[in-house]
């Protein structure tokens, strides 16, 4: 078991993410930067789809009831086991009565750790990925208690340490591809879409990033229609919807572009002042 002795500004279990739901308007959900995710199962060689902890831009403090091991991957928020600095991207091992705690944010915003065999929480419609109402909560808080998998079982080597280039962090380039309404943009708001410097606001959560700046917008609402994480929406002012892992299923919204899945992925590493420019690669 693992306790949360203090919970950190957004804690949550996730995993991949739910499929085959969405037509019941239930959203993908899973963790905000997948690559991330991954990278913490394999270096303990646990299967990808084991759930692990993400943890945004401030951490919790942890209590292991058990030995084990763990990763951490995903932003650097100066992970520490009992005050000692440790490192990311690595094998840790962990003893009964460690305590796994964070300081400063270096780079990133998202933190992910893994543990053997992964953590195992509500397991409904096929994923462990925390969205409430779906599951009881969508954020752990301080007092809760996880249970670690007992299953130790692999499905390839493990590797004690792998190194996560910082440009996943850095990238000022979101990739995007034409969405669904795309040819209705006026030949100036195609213009501004590519020579905007955007801004990430404050608004920014796992439903979707929101930017700072607006664009012209001549564009009529259509009628509700579907929409994914990686849709870009343009609101009525002009404002531009950055859809995230816990989107809705549906929206009404001019859907103008969809952010490729590695860029989603780096977008939302992304904290709230930081800023980016579009790069259609149709």
């Amino acid at each position: 078991m693992v306790e949360v002795l203090k919970n950190g500004l957004y804690d949550s279990i996730q995993d991949l993410g739910r499929f085959d739901v969405q037509e019941y308007g239930v959203p993908f959900s899973g963790a905000m930067d997948l690559h991330s995710a991954k990278v913490a199962n394999l270096i303990l060689g646990n299967v990808l789809s084991s759930a692990v902890l993400e943890i945004t831009i401030h951490g919790p403090k942890l209590l292991f009831h058990c030995d084990t091991e763990i990763a951490l991957s995903g932003a650097d928020l100066s992970p520490m086991i009992n005050s000692k600095r440790v490192r990311m991207n690595s094998r840790i091992q962990i003893l009964k009565n460690d305590v796994l705690s964070f300081g400063k944010r270096n780079y990133g915003c998202r933190a992910y750790v893994a543990v053997k065999g992964g953590f195992q929480t509500e397991f409904i419609m096929n994923s462990c990925s925390m969205y409430y109402p779906i599951t009881m909560s969508s954020q752990l808080k301080k007092g809760d208690f996880i249970s670690i998998s007992e299953q130790h079982s692999t499905v390839e080597k493990p590797f004690a340490l792998m190194k996560m280039t910082k440009s996943h962090f850095e990238v000022t380039s979101i990739e995007v591809t034409k969405g669904m309404e795309y040819s209705n943009l006026s030949e100036r708001e195609e213009e501004m879409l590519f020579s905007t410097e955007f801004t990430v606001s404050n608004d920014s959560n796992r439903m979707a990033y929101q930017v700072k700046e607006s664009i012209n917008n001549t564009m009529e609402s259509i009628i509700t229609s579907l929409v994914l994480p990686g849709t870009v929406q343009l609101t009525p002012s002009g404002k531009l919807l950055f859809l995230m892992r816990d989107c809705q299923t549906t929206g009404g919204y001019p859907r103008i572009l969809q952010v490729t899945e590695s860029s989603i992925n780096q977008l939302s590493q992304k904290i709230f002042g930081d800023k980016f420019r579009l790069k259609c690669i149709d």
